[in-house]
Order: structure tokens, then sequence, then C-alpha cells
């Protein structure tokens, strides 16, 4: 699989090149053209009652759509967020990432999106109890309103719970 993110930070999209045999699944609203002869399956988000966990507690859609290439030859695929902001791609090699109820866009076969409790501070901040936790071997991709500001964290550091979009475990964070 080919993927490359292209557009500006207010306008960035995805271009997929899907092998033969390959998929990519992305929220409902993200395919913006797509080769005639993809196929596309729509389906829960997880199974029935997990999709509803990530629709009422992660802010999640219902549905997913998943994208597959069972011709004989490469096919193209544009992938978008329904607000204007940049995307992040990151590859996981069997480990978790976590990110903000919104964030999540698209990832690769290998990858299980779920939910997870964020904590009560989160809640009290208004970003609710329950953030979106990705978790296996693929490539994840999120995205934002507006830019994305990548920061290294070396112990403490304070982020307003609005502003904060996506983050690997082990980072302590002090919610603001």
């Amino acid at each position: 699989m080919k993927a490359e993110i292209r557009g500006s930070d207010a306008f960035a999209y995805i271009d997929v090149e899907l092998e033969p045999g390959e998929g990519v699944t992305a929220e409902p609203d993200a395919m913006s053209s797509m080769s005639a002869d993809l196929d596309l399956q729509a389906r829960f988000n997880g199974g029935f009652f997990t999709g509803l966990m990530r629709k009422w507690l992660g802010g999640e859609s219902l549905f997913i759509s998943h994208f597959s290439n069972n011709t004989n030859g490469p096919r193209k695929l544009t992938l978008v967020q329904p607000t204007p902001g940049s995307i992040r791609m990151r590859e996981l090699a069997n480990e978790r990432f976590f990110l903000q109820p919104g964030a999540y866009l698209a990832s690769t076969d290998g990858l299980k999106v779920g939910v997870g409790f964020a904590g009560f501070v989160s809640w009290i901040a208004g970003e609710g109890l329950f953030r979106i936790v990705a978790s296996g071997s693929g490539k994840l991709w999120y995205g934002a309103y507006g830019a994305l500001l990548d920061r290294e964290v070396d112990g403490e550091y304070i982020v307003d719970t609005s502003h904060l979009v996506a983050y690997p475990p082990g980072i302590k964070l002090k919610l603001q």
C-alpha cells in the first residue's frame, strides 16, 4: 500500500493506492473519491456492542467503511476528514496509541480501534470519560481541526484538554 498525506495544514487529505488484496478502514464520511471497482463494505464499528460503545462513549461513528481491492491491479482512494485541518500518520508495531474522540480517520488491517477510560480529569474538563485506543500493528491516520503541533515530552507537560489530539502510553499528562 502506498499512502501519502497531501494538501496543506488547512486542507490535508490522504491519497491511497491499494495493491490487489489490500484494504483500509475509514470513518464513514472520509471517502472523497475512489476507483469504481474498489469494494466498499459498511459495517458496525467493531461489532454491534463495540460500535455502540465507540459511538456513545468515544464520540466515534457507529459504522465504518472498509475499502478493499479485489482486482488484479492497483486502485486509488482519497480520504479526507470532516473538518479542515492537519492529518498525521503513525506506524504502530504491536503497540497502543491514544486518540481524543473525533481524531480517528483511518487505519490499515492489523490495527484494532476501541474505547478506553480516559479518567475523571478528562471528564471534568469536558472531554469525556473515554478516549480512542488503537492497538496492534499497522498504519493509523488521525487529524484535527486546524494545524497539529508535535511535541517531544520529557517529564511532565501541561496540555489544555481541548487541544490534546493523540499521544502514546507512558506519557504523564497534567490536563488543564
